[in-house]
C-alpha cells in the first residue's frame, strides 16, 4: 500500500473544471475573474464583509501586522502552541513576539493567561500592539473572553484561522472573531489551492489596502508609481480557480474529518492512558487533525508509537513544538508554557485526511491495536 499521509489534498472534478477554465481563458496571472470570485465566495462562506486572496497564510498574517502599523520596537502577543509562521511574521515587521500559553482543555490560547499578561504589560506601560490568537487543529479559541480582554486594553485581535476553516464559534463561522482573520490553503489544509491564503475583515478599507500592498503597492497611474513598500503576495488566477472548486466541498470535507474522529474514538475506546483533544462547548471543530495525548498509564509512549506508524509507512506526527521552546525564540518572554510543553511531549496527530479509504483505516487500526495491545 502507498504511504498514508497525515493530511493529503483531496480533489474532485470541480477543481479540474475550473482550473481548465482559467487556463483556457489565458488568465495566467496573479489577478483575474477567479481571484475576484474566490474572494467573494470565501467572504460569504465565513460571514466577512471582504477578503483579499494572497499567496499564503503567512503573507496574510504579515499584511495584517502591516495594516495595524506594527513595527520596530513593538511587542505582539502570540499563541505559544502553533506553527512557526504565526511568530515569524512578528519578526518580519521588526517587532518582538511574547508568547501566551494554552488552556489544557481546549489546547488554544488560555484567556486567563492573556488577562494576566495584558495586566502585567499595562503596569509596565508596554501594552502589545496586537494579539495573534491561533485556532488549533480545527478548534476556535475562547473568543468571547479573549475579545473582552483585548477590548479593555484597546489591543487589536488578529485571528489565525489557518486550521479552522469550516469550524464555528457560538454558531458563527471561524475567521471573523477578530479585527482581521487569516486562512491558509496550503496543501495539507482542509481545502487547498496548493499554496495560498486569504485575509478577511469587516473593515473593507483594510482589505482594499491589503490588495494594494500585495500588488507591490502600485499607485493608480499608467506608469509604475510607488509611494509605499509593497509585496508580491497576490494569489494567481489558476490557484484561485482550484480554491473555488475546493470551497464548494467544504461542508463535506468537514463532515469527513469529523467522521475520522468518531472512527478513532471507537478504535481507542478504553485505551489506557489515551485522551483525545476535547471539543469546546462553545463551538464545533472541523477536526482538521484528530489529536490526543498519551498519559503515564498508556502501554506505549510517544516516540514508540510514532516509530510504529513510520514502520508501516504511515505519517503520524507530534503536536506543534511550542514557540517558547524553539531555539529561534529562546530569548522571548512567555506567560505559561507548561501545558504547551506537556502537549508537545505526549501528544500525537493521527492521519486525518478527508479522503481516507476503508483499507487505509484498517491498516491504521492494526497499528493502534499493536500499540495499545490488550488495553483496547
Amino acid at each position: 500500500m502507498a504511504r498514508i499521509y497525515l493530511s493529503p489534498p483531496h480533489t474532485s472534478a470541480a477543481e479540474r473544471e475550473l482550473l481548465l477554465d482559467a487556463f483556457d481563458s489565458n488568465w495566467i496571472a496573479p489577478l483575474g475573474p477567479h481571484v475576484d470570485a474566490f474572494e467573494r465566495e470565501l467572504a460569504a462562506a465565513v460571514g466577512a464583509r471582504d477578503a483579499a486572496a494572497l499567496s499564503s497564510g503567512t503573507a496574510a498574517l504579515h499584511l495584517a501586522l502591516v495594516l495595524l502599523g506594527i513595527g520596530q520596537g513593538d511587542e505582539v502577543f502570540v499563541s505559544d502552541l502553533t506553527f512557526v509562521a504565526s511568530a515569524n511574521v512578528v519578526r518580519y515587521v521588526g517587532a518582538t513576539p511574547v508568547f501566551i500559553g494554552s488552556d489544557p482543555k481546549t489546547w488554544t490560547l488560555d484567556p486567563d493567561l492573556l488577562v494576566e499578561a495584558l495586566a502585567d504589560r499595562a503596569k509596565r506601560g508596554r501594552l502589545p500592539r496586537a494579539v495573534i490568537v491561533v485556532d488549533l487543529y480545527g478548534q476556535c479559541a475562547d473568543y468571547e473572553r479573549i475579545v473582552d480582554a483585548c477590548s479593555r486594553h484597546d489591543v487589536p485581535l488578529v485571528q489565525d484561522a489557518s486550521e479552522s476553516l469550516g469550524a464555528t464559534y457560538n454558531g458563527r463561522p471561524a475567521g471573523t472573531q477578530g479585527a482581521i482573520g487569516i486562512f491558509s490553503f496550503n496543501g495539507n489544509k482542509i481545502i487547498t489551492t496548493s499554496g495560498g491564503g486569504m485575509l478577511v475583515s469587516n473593515r473593507t478599507e483594510w482589505v482594499v489596502a491589503a490588495r494594494k500592498l500585495a500588488s507591490q503597492a502600485r499607485e493608480p497611474a499608467l506608469h509604475y508609481e510607488h509611494k509605499l513598500l509593497g509585496y508580491n503576495y497576490r494569489l494567481s488566477n489558476l490557484l484561485a480557480a482550484v480554491g473555488r472548486g475546493q470551497l464548494r466541498s467544504l461542508a463535506e470535507r468537514v463532515d469527513a474529518r469529523r467522521a475520522n474522529f468518531e472512527w478513532y474514538r471507537t478504535q481507542l475506546a478504553g485505551a489506557d492512558g489515551w485522551e483525545f483533544m476535547s471539543e469546546a462547548s462553545y463551538g464545533r471543530s472541523n477536526r482538521w487533525l484528530t489529536c490526543g495525548t498519551l498519559g503515564p498509564k498508556a502501554p506505549i509512549n510517544q516516540s514508540r508509537i510514532l516509530a510504529l506508524f513510520e514502520s508501516e509507512n504511515i505519517e503520524c506526527r507530534p503536536v506543534w513544538k511550542p514557540m517558547h521552546l524553539q531555539p529561534l525564540y529562546a530569548d522571548c518572554a512567555c506567560y505559561g508554557g507548561d501545558v504547551d510543553q506537556r502537549l508537545f511531549e505526549t501528544g500525537i496527530c493521527l492521519p486525518s485526511g478527508s479522503n481516507l479509504t476503508d483499507d487505509e483505516r484498517a491498516k491504521i487500526g492494526r497499528v493502534l491495536a499493536t500499540g495499545f495491545g490488550s488495553s483496547q
